[in-house]
């Protein structure tokens, strides 16, 4: 069978450690034939792997649209900006397209995304990856099969930790909400796309608060310098160190995101000359580093939903109240428990975790993607996290910011959609028109 071909735009750390190795691990399900990517020593490093001739290796993605359609299918894994012309691009030149999310920044275009691969007759995956995993997959067909009942609230935290969060939204490329996306969208809307599926159901109102409370200039330390590597007379105490976090031998887990060159003398030019070697507190960060969000639903069912960035690891809890049963279920671990109402029975449930990322999600989000494109003549499927599947949970990030932004005061879901729908574009503070 031959192999799905793709143009991959963005080799940044999904294009590397997630799309690249999935072509590699099943050459005969997905070959990559192009790759777009500024960064010209990952663009190299990317193409070699991969045996792509440099007349297939561009420096930009528009360069790409200038040869024509030339694979299967477009994986746009750019900055949170620059997905949507691409997209749309793609789109209309019959690729079809796996998108990183957030699909954009900006809700007007969200919409425009999901009625153009409807109108195009073409895929557009959105990698909303968590619903791939076995551990949220399995919590689904439990809900399904009428074990809790129907839900009547969900409690869902993200712990971020705090390696992550100084990495990439400190210092790095989603520090800046104009530049990117708000955190909320940013990193995420994965968590909204899992209530708003588990709920299977509209969601009326949002209400949200969050601001950046600590990594700001005015908490800085006494002795603190610019950059850590800059003789800091407090780097030794702070848990923030960027000498810490980078200096991992022998694997640097987290110096592969800012350097091709993992040598000591690698890292330390990267530290003394990128972003990611500055202090946490003399950055030029906006976006917060800690939220909650409530959300209400079309049937009176409610969910709350919590962001944090001060935490030691990275994992997701889940607490899942049903008029005849309870989930409770920590993403990392991997396990959740039901339990029945109606006979006291406690039923432990192991998942699966192995796998590349997001708890197994990502390798299986590909191999869908790759499956749907291969049979789309014949089954037309849209597939798990298609743009119409992903939309109202981004319409759901964006009503939390509003309300955020706005003290708190709660968004309504159906009044955004039917001014979106009407071409009504937010202002500057996120608000539409009436």
């Amino acid at each position: 069978m031959k192999p799905i071909t793709a143009v991959l735009l963005g080799a940044g750390s999904r294009g590397r450690y997630i799309y690249g190795p999935y072509a590699e691990k099943y050459p005969n399900d997905l070959r990559i034939v192009a790759v777009a990517e500024p960064d010209e020593m990952r663009r190299r490093q990317f193409a070699e792997k991969h045996g792509i001739g440099e007349d297939n290796a561009f420096a930009s993605w528009e360069r790409v649209f200038e040869q024509g359609r030339i694979a299967d299918a477009m994986i746009v894994s750019t900055l949170d900006r620059m997905h949507y012309a691409p997209t749309m691009k793609a789109l209309a030149l019959g690729y079809h397209v796996l998108l990183e999310k957030p699909m954009s920044p900006d809700p007007t275009e969200c919409v425009r995304l999901s009625q153009a691969s409807s109108a195009g007759g073409r895929l557009l995956v959105v990698s909303h990856v968590l619903r791939y995993s076995p551990f949220w997959a399995g919590i689904k067909r439990t809900i399904e099969a009428g074990e809790i009942g129907k839900i009547a609230g969900i409690q869902l935290t993200e712990n971020v930790g705090y390696r992550h969060m100084t990495h990439s939204y400190v210092r790095g490329n989603w520090r800046k909400s104009a530049e990117t996306s708000p955190m909320i969208l940013a990193k995420s809307c994965h968590d909204l796309d899992i209530l708003s599926w588990l709920m299977d159901e509209p969601c009326i109102s949002v209400s949200s608060f969050g601001s950046l409370l600590h990594f700001r200039a005015e908490h800085a330390p006494e002795g603190a310098t610019d950059r850590c590597i800059d003789g800091c007379a407090v780097e030794r105490d702070c848990p923030f160190s960027a000498l810490r976090l980078y200096r991992q031998p022998p694997d640097h887990p987290w110096a592969r995101y800012i350097t091709g060159d993992l040598s000591p003398e690698g890292i330390d030019k990267a530290l003394r000359e990128g972003s990611f070697g500055r202090c946490v507190y003399r950055c030029d960060n906006d976006v917060v580093d800690h939220q909650v969000v409530s959300l209400s639903f079309a049937s009176g069912a409610s969910a709350t939903f919590t962001m944090s960035g001060f935490t030691e690891g990275g994992s997701r809890r889940v607490q899942i109240m049903g008029t005849r049963g309870e989930i409770t279920g920590d993403m990392e671990e991997g396990t959740f428990t039901l339990y029945r109402f109606s006979t006291g029975e406690r039923v432990e449930v192991r998942c699966g975790v192995a796998g590349d990322g997001h708890g197994g999600g990502d390798e299986v989000m590909v191999g869908a993607f790759v499956k749907h494109v291969r049979e789309f003549e014949r089954s037309a499927a849209a597939g798990l996290t298609s743009a119409s599947a992903s939309l109202q949970s981004h319409l759901m990030a964006f009503a939390a910011e509003r309300s955020r932004l706005n003290g708190g005061q709660a968004v309504r879901i159906p009044e955004m959609i039917e001014a979106l729908e009407a071409g009504g574009q937010p202002d500057a503070d996120g608000e539409l028109p009436k």
